[in-house]
């Protein structure tokens, strides 16, 4: 009697034909124990003159104070936050594909959890360097935290969402670099293993005498499920608390009770628009087809297609709630977004979040790669002018049109966001040269039953019946990822 098999009407999450651990473990260490391309040399100095950039511009800053901003007494509020707020979105869907799917089960995430997790710690630190750039004086970040000083009595104001951003932000890093490098060790410890000299020195102290044996793996899985349920709440929290910064206040256009859920849908959105735009380009770099198959994109963009649904549901929420509230000044807000002097800000927001994302109704978009890469940059685009006209288009119109001003920014403040996009990638680009850019020892699991191997395998072993048979290779047309004509002779 035959083991139970996954069944092949499901799509392989592993492709090819003569896939096994030994070519998985060259693969994915590839790109780690050679020398890196041409296309990863042209993206490393594209990356660091970005980040040379970003040096410059927050050197300035620092040097000149914020007033060298585009900010003024009406906006005070402008490119700062909104790159902060864009920065803690992008980095939501590493958390969401690292401990929501696993608790789930969801065995897709496999070969996607590690560039996520690695892209959350990296837009986490990109959306720290605006808070620390905005205090105006960045020695005295540590302050913000509730610790002993010589000012006597000092203590941060609790009552400040500011300071709940802290620590929100501060709890998610942590759990999150936690989780992402307890992921790692496994693999860290293959690298080890095959390393020589100074090489191997190096990563067996990163690996923490990872040893492989049956008790280490069942802690490592214990406390991946642990940090996972951890890092679950942290998903709604997070960003919930990042919302409250404008939700608290009476400014119109902010102080309204949809915003914690319509952020943490906006951060879901954008972040999995950045893991596509990110995988797409690795996978066509690092010859990773066969572990990131379009079984993943297109998950990916159902994913997109929903929280991009949720968030236009959000706009027209909000404009529905300023009319029925009667409130004028909020109504003239929402109005403003349309007629406004920024009005062409606010098409930009829901041309590219709401009409744009609809196209992946069509399962013929959602597996075209170049329009699926091409749709997650214009997600981003679109979720960097929205987090711009709420900050911007709710504050620049006060209740006094003797206050009301526009705000235009100077080459500062765009040096510094081009800049922390220029981070972001040089990090990136270092993390897949030093580490693994896939989980190599979660997609071995997928090996045994879910790959297309195994699928191919359990054919021609005839374990199933004829007319099974024949039913399973009439449904292989669905899969996008496989090639029918390989079947046809098994």
């Amino acid at each position: 009697m035959a083991s139970h098999k996954e069944s092949i009407i499901r799509e392989p999450l592993v492709t090819g034909k003569d896939i096994t651990y030994a070519k998985v473990t060259e693969d994915v260490l590839f790109p780690v124990e050679n020398k890196p391309n041409k296309a990863w040399w042209i993206g490393f100095t594209v990356a660091s003159l970005g980040a040379c950039l970003w040096v410059f511009a927050v050197s300035w800053t620092f040097w000149y104070g914020i007033g060298s901003w585009g900010l003024n007494k009406t906006v005070g509020w402008a490119w700062d936050i909104t790159g902060f707020v864009w920065w803690v979105g992008i980095g939501h869907a590493g958390t969401l594909i690292s401990a929501v799917l696993l608790l789930f089960r969801q065995k897709w995430r496999n070969s996607i959890n590690r560039s996520a997790e690695a892209m959350t710690i990296f837009a986490v630190i990109c959306a720290a360097t605006y808070v620390v750039c905005h205090m105006g004086r960045p020695w005295m970040a540590l302050y913000c935290l509730p610790l002993p000083n010589q000012y006597g009595s000092l203590w941060v104001n609790f009552n400040s969402p500011l300071i709940w951003d802290v620590f929100a932000i501060s709890t998610y890093f942590s759990v999150s670099l936690l989780f992402w490098y307890t992921g790692l060790l496994p693999d860290i410890a293959t690298i080890r293993d095959r390393g020589k000299g100074w090489y191997r020195r190096v990563y067996s102290v990163l690996s923490f005498g990872w040893t492989g044996s049956v008790k280490t793996w069942q802690r490592f899985e214990t406390v991946s499920l642990i940090l996972a349920g951890i890092s679950t709440p942290l998903v709604l929290s997070v960003h919930s608390v990042v919302s409250m910064d404008f939700a608290t206040s009476l400014e119109p256009g902010w102080h309204t009770t949809i915003f914690p859920p319509y952020f943490v849908a906006g951060a879901i959105f954008s972040g999995f628009a950045m893991v596509q735009t990110l995988l797409l380009v690795t996978r066509k770099v690092l010859g990773l087809e066969n572990y990131i198959t379009m079984f993943h994109i297109e998950s990916m963009n159902k994913i997109i297609l929903l929280t991009g649904s949720i968030v236009g549901v959000a706009y027209i929420t909000e404009f529905f709630i300023a009319y029925y509230s009667g409130g004028e000044y909020e109504q003239y807000t929402f109005l403003n977004r349309f007629i406004g002097p920024y009005w062409w800000a606010g098409c930009m927001m829901y041309g590219c979040n709401v009409l744009m994302t609809q196209v992946m109704w069509f399962k013929k978009v959602r597996t075209n790669i170049p329009m699926s890469w091409v749709l997650s940059i214009i997600v981003n685009i679109g979720m960097w002018f929205e987090r711009f006209v709420i900050i911007v288009t709710s504050l620049h119109r006060d209740y006094l049109p003797s206050s009301w001003a526009m705000f235009y920014p100077t080459w500062v403040d765009v040096s510094v966001f081009i800049g922390s996009i220029g981070v972001f990638f040089t990090l990136f680009l270092l993390f897949i040269r030093v580490f693994l850019s896939i989980a190599m020892a979660e997609v071995k699991l997928l090996l045994k039953e879910q790959s297309e191997q195994a699928k191919r395998k359990e054919l021609e072993e005839g374990h199933l019946e004829a007319e099974k048979t024949a039913f399973y290779k009439k449904n292989l047309i669905k899969f996008d990822s496989v090639e029918v004509s390989e079947y046809e002779n098994a």
